[in-house]
Formats: structure tokens, sequence, C-alpha cells
């Protein structure tokens, strides 16, 4: 008879959120898994990149504190303090992961899952992180099998590792991807970044916060080139006037061991630069080295991603798949969705994932969020497209809040008014998103949007706003020429 009803291999926000869910469900649930409790997001990633943001958001503050009348003087920051606050944040939550295991019954096994069969895996202890030392342990290799465990159904959420490009020199020391970047123990001097996407731009603008000085080199024409058009555009002329070196259609072609680095760019922007420190933020592979995936029998696309369907099953029978080694959408909040859903259908309860409304939010300085459709996709999919745009500078909370840089873009249907997307870059882009996407999700029109009242003076008017300039009807900003 199977030890557990389920096993989860990897205990990162799918994981962990449908172990939970399965629990609750009246399955007994085993759980394996490298870390402490969260996996990258938590230990690695979305909360400890967002609690250094937050640091080099108050000192850009403080700093500016006269603006609003508070006189600071000598204002100075402590990296050390800063990673240490990050530290602390990080082990607050995935102490709070460990608790809600325990209280709902998860059987946690600490160690790597190597599969020998469709539901069987070995649990081995795995030696010290690769990177650096206390550095992610789910990059280390396992060394001896202490267990062996079977279920009668699993699911596989181990996640992703940041993507290598077969640049020449990019094994020197001093060349760094998202992992490595927390094992610095000070703020390099010169900074270069590969690549322009969420990570890197988040990377970017916080270095540069912390007064790097900071060059972008991004191989697209523009910054966060999945987002739309108008906010990669905004997003470079904001990073110029902060002083970041913003190079767009270029390559990193080599990187020379020098004194410092020596760092050689191709294409428009072609040019030799010095770092100190160059950061690989390009994207992202599937983590499923050494787990024995042959095994289980399941097949993978050509990058190495799992093809699931929508209630995540693999093909194999009892063998699901969850989180980023899914490929779907690389997101910790899709991959908790895909956990709740793969849990429920485990457990005997109708469910399935809806991918069409799916938010995204990038933490640089200005915050940057979008859901739904771009100007350029939703013309692509064959909508009558129109557009309006509403500053933050026209409202009068971020007047007052200090922060009026950025703007909200709707996209909607011609004939209807329907809300295709919504594009927001600007201060608290992240939670201002979610009133688009159930937008999206309730099918509204602008109207609908116009007519609600929002609160005043708050940073969620601009929704109302811009549905209103997108009527031909706006109240805060002048009417466009006819």
């Amino acid at each position: 008879m199977p030890e557990f009803d389920l096993l989860v291999v990897g205990g990162g926000p799918g994981g962990y959120v449908a172990a939970i869910r399965a629990a609750q469900r009246g399955l007994s649930v085993g759980l394996v898994e490298k870390e402490r409790p969260g996996g990258v997001c938590l230990n690695w990633g979305c909360i400890p990149t967002k609690a250094m943001l937050r640091s080099a958001e108050v000192f850009q503050t403080v700093s500016a504190a006269a603006d609003f009348g508070v006189l600071a003087d000598n204002v100075r920051f402590d990296f050390g303090a800063v990673r240490q606050r990050k530290d602390g944040v990080v082990k607050e939550l995935t102490d709070g992961v460990a608790g809600l295991l325990r209280a709902n019954g998860v059987t946690v096994l600490e160690g790597h899952a190597r599969f020998t069969g469709p539901t069987t895996v070995e649990v081995h202890e795995v030696g010290p992180s690769p990177i650096f030392p206390g550095g992610p342990r789910y990059a280390a290799a396992p060394t001896t099998p202490i267990r062996r465990v079977d279920a009668r159904d699993v699911i596989i959420a181990t996640g992703s590792v940041p993507a290598r490009l077969p640049i020449p020199g990019a094994e020197l020391p001093g060349v760094v991807t998202s992992d490595g970047a927390f094992g610095l123990t000070e703020v390099p001097r010169r900074l270069v970044v590969v690549g322009g996407s969420a990570v890197g731009a988040e990377w970017a603008s916080l270095f540069a916060t912390f007064g790097a000085e900071v060059t972008i080199v991004e191989l697209q024409d523009r910054l966060v080139p999945l987002e739309d058009k108008d906010i990669g555009t905004a997003l470079g002329r904001s990073f110029t006037q902060r002083g970041i070196t913003v190079l767009t259609g270029s390559t990193v072609e080599s990187i020379t061991a020098a004194e410092p680095l020596r760092v050689t760019v191709g294409g428009p922007h072609a040019r030799e630069l010095d770092a100190d420190v160059v950061l690989v933020g390009v994207g992202r592979r599937p983590n499923t080295a050494d787990l024995g995936l042959a095994a289980t029998g399941i097949g993978t696309d050509a990058r190495g991603f799992i093809a699931v369907d929508d209630q995540l099953r693999t093909g194999v029978e009892h063998v699901y798949a969850i989180g980023d080694v899914t490929g779907r959408a690389l997101l910790a909040h899709v991959a908790s969705h895909q956990g709740l859903t793969a849990a429920d259908v485990i457990a005997g309860h109708p469910a399935h994932i809806d991918y069409t409304v799916i938010p995204a939010a990038t933490f640089t300085h200005p915050e940057i969020a979008s859901v739904g459709l771009t100007e350029e996709q939703a013309r692509a999919a064959g909508h009558q497209v129109l557009t309006a745009k509403f500053p933050f500078a026209a409202l009068g909370r971020p007047r007052t809040f200090g922060d009026t840089e950025g703007f909200m873009k709707i996209v909607a249907g011609q004939h209807h008014q329907e809300v295709l997307g919504v594009h927001i870059i600007g201060p608290s882009a992240s939670d201002l998103i979610t009133e688009g996407a159930l937008a999206i999700t309730l099918e509204a029109t602008l109207d609908e949007l116009a007519d609600t009242i929002h609160a005043h003076p708050t940073l969620g008017e601009i929704g109302m706003e811009a549905a209103l300039t997108g009527l031909g009807l706006p109240v805060h900003i002048a009417p466009r020429k006819r």
C-alpha cells in the first residue's frame, strides 16, 4: 500500500499550496523539498528581491525628504543591514509556511527526490550550495539516498532555475545570475546587466538606487519586451533619466577576465564596458536536473518543460506537474493556482485552470503591471482597437504622494468597448492591476469602469479616469483635438 495518497516534489508557491489543499481534502500528503519551505519564490526570488527593493525605495524617499519639508541629514545606507533585513523577512515567511504545512498534517521530507518509477522516488541528502556559502540549496547536487517513498499520485513542482547564455567568459568570477546576486556583500561600483526583462530590470533598478553605475543590455528594441510597447519605451526613458545606461537592440558578445571585467557589446551601441560585476538575467529553464524523469515516462518539449492539460495531467496516469516546470506562465501566482487545481482534481473535485487572465508585475522604479492583451496583440488577434491613456500626474493622490511618473493604458474593443488589456507604469502598479484583471474576467466595458464610483483622492481613480478618456469624455486632462 502506498505510503502517501499524494507526494508533492517541490515546496515552492505551487507545491506547498497543492500539499495544503490536498490535505484539506482529506488526503495523506508528503512533500519533498531541498530548501526551506517556499521554494525559489520565498527564498531566492519574489520575496527577497522585493524586500531589498523596499529598502532601496526607503533610501530614495529619505534622500529626497527635503522635498516633503522633512530635514534628514547625512542620509546613507548599510548594505549589510539591507541584506540582514531581507533574511529576516524571508525567515518569517518560510517559517510561516512550515507552520501551515504542520498544521495541515503534511509530512515534509527534506532532501532531493529522484524518481525510480512514475509514483516512487528515492529521497537523497543534498550538499551545500555550489553558488555561494549559504546560497540556494535547490542547486546543490544530490548525494546519499536516505529513504524510498511511494504514493498513489505525484505532483512534480520543482520550478525553474536561471538560464545561462553561451557567452564567452560567462563562467568567470564576478559573473552572476539572479541567484548569485544574493551573494554580493557590497554594491558593485560598475554593474552590467545582461537582459532587460523583469529580472534584469529589477536588479538594475535596485543597484542604481544604491549608487551603482549601471548599464543594461537588451537584445530587443525596448526594455521589458513582453509588456506593451508604450510601457517598455516609458521604462527605458525613466531609466535613462535616472542615469542608467540602456543599450537596446544589443548583445553581450564576450566577457574578458581583467581587473575589472571587460564586457564587449555588439550591435548599434557597440562598445567595451568595464564592470565589477556582470549580472545575467535572461530568463529561466525547468529545474529537472537529476530528477530521473525518464523513470516516469513523461515527455518534455524541446526546452525541457513538461506538457500538461488544463487539469495539470502529464499524460502518464497518476503523475501531475505544476508551476514553472510546465512552462505555461513562469509566475508564482500561476503556480499556486495550478497547485490548487491539481490537488482538487486528484481529490476527486471538478476543477480546471483558465490562463486567459494572468496579471504580471515588475517591481522596478517606476513599477510596472499588466493584464490581458497588449495593443499589438489585440490588433494581431483581429480586434478593432481603441486605446486610452491617463497620466498619474493628473491625479491628486500621486501629487500629494510625491510620485507622479507614469500612466495607465487601457486597450479596448472599438465596437463594444470591452476591456481587452490594462497596462500600468507608475506608483503601486502591482496593486492597481487587480481592477484590470477583474474587469477582463467580468467582460467589463469602458462605460462600466467609468460609471463605477472610485474613492478620492486615491491612486485607484486612474482606472475610472482612463476609461473616461477612452470614451472621449476626459474630465481631468484636456480632450484630444478633433
